[in-house]
């Protein structure tokens, strides 16, 4: 009680030492900084996903629905890291890779992609109330919901802060997680990539799973961990085809999808995704799976950096997945979706 009187006087006394007026404008500046700003999202369809034969939708488990090519005159648009649909595939919450929130609703025309509609932007917030990279923390890579509890990873500084959506849904005040000193050892920009929740009636009900793009344990594998839940711990992902790890979503029934992508001046750029066994997944555990899906420069990708899924009201399921444009003129914002051949 001592300690937040004094804090109130404390504050009380510099807004007093402002000149007249200043104090008022410098609250409704800050809040300015921080509101929610409407942003228009313009999309351009992706006919076929092979422009060389628009005939060709099936790839290995998948099969090409509809994709987008999406612009937007706002400035912070770009860089999508992050994307997590309503279980209608309509409603989303994405995260750009500078500490921003994006929310909105996925329009279709059919079953076809349409465009983006009510969108909105803001700044991610600390426990204070102000901008989170403030801290100089702001490459927020990895998205996972659970109920209104929102987690987002923070790759360079390793961190992972929890969100409770349902006290201001963006406009929420950030509270960072105690986590496992070994997450702070992962290396400089290849940390923290992925975060999954798992929900009730899963083996790991209750846990996060989070995933590095590429901390290495001493055979090459990808560092992986298991917080909170029935059985926390550290498990590894094989390391193969020179991928990294991107994204992961777990799939209705309850298996992992990786999503995964390459760069090399030899090999070029690849997407692909493997599919992983869910009980599999247990402290110590070296996890693989199938590949079901990898492709190449040749089709409609870019550095594809989220992944989600829905069920449709007939049953399909639908996964889509998001591209990270570093906010560069080379690269695009890709919006794709997939149906997959054996859920």
């Amino acid at each position: 009680m001592t300690t937040e009187i004094s804090r109130r006087r404390l504050l009380q006394g510099a807004a007093a030492a402002l000149p007249v007026g200043m104090a008022g404008l410098s609250v409704r500046s800050a809040a300015a900084q921080t509101a929610p700003a409407a942003v228009d999202v313009k999309s351009r369809p992706i006919e076929s996903f092979d422009p060389r034969d628009p005939s060709h939708v099936r790839y290995g488990a998948l099969e090409f629905r509809s994709g987008l090519i999406l612009t937007s005159p706002f400035r912070g648009f770009g860089g999508l890291s992050g994307l997590r649909l309503d279980k209608k595939g309509e409603q989303f919450i994405a995260i750009s890779d500078k500490g921003q929130w994006f929310t909105g609703r996925i329009a279709y025309r059919g079953k076809r992609l349409a465009g983006l509609a009510d969108v909105k932007s803001a700044p991610m917030l600390d426990s204070d109330g102000k901008k989170i990279t403030s801290r100089g923390w702001f490459d927020s890579e990895s998205l996972a919901l659970d109920g209104s509890q929102v987690y987002v990873g923070f790759e360079r500084v390793n961190q992972i802060v929890r969100f409770d959506f349902a006290k201001g849904g963006i406009r929420s005040r950030g509270e960072a997680l105690p986590l496992p000193p070994e997450i702070g050892k992962l290396p400089f920009n290849k940390g923290l990539e992925a975060l999954v929740a798992v929900p009730k009636g899963q083996p790991l009900a209750g846990t996060l799973i989070a995933i590095s793009e590429r901390g290495l344990d001493p055979s090459g594998n990808i560092l992986c961990f298991l917080i909170g839940g029935p059985s926390p711990g550290q498990f590894t992902a094989k390391r193969t085809g020179n991928y990294d790890i991107s994204d992961a979503v777990l799939l209705p029934s309850g298996d992992l999808l990786l999503l995964e992508r390459k760069f090399s001046l030899l090999e070029g750029v690849g997407i692909r995704i493997r599919r992983i066994a869910i009980a599999s997944i247990v402290p110590n555990a070296v996890i693989d799976g199938p590949t079901i899906f990898e492709v190449d420069l040749g089709y409609e990708i870019d550095n594809m950096e989220g992944i989600d899924v829905h069920v449709t009201q007939d049953g399909e399921t639908v996964l889509t997945m998001v591209s990270d444009d570093n906010f560069s003129m080379i690269q695009r914002t890709l919006l794709l979706q997939f149906t997959l051949v054996d859920p």
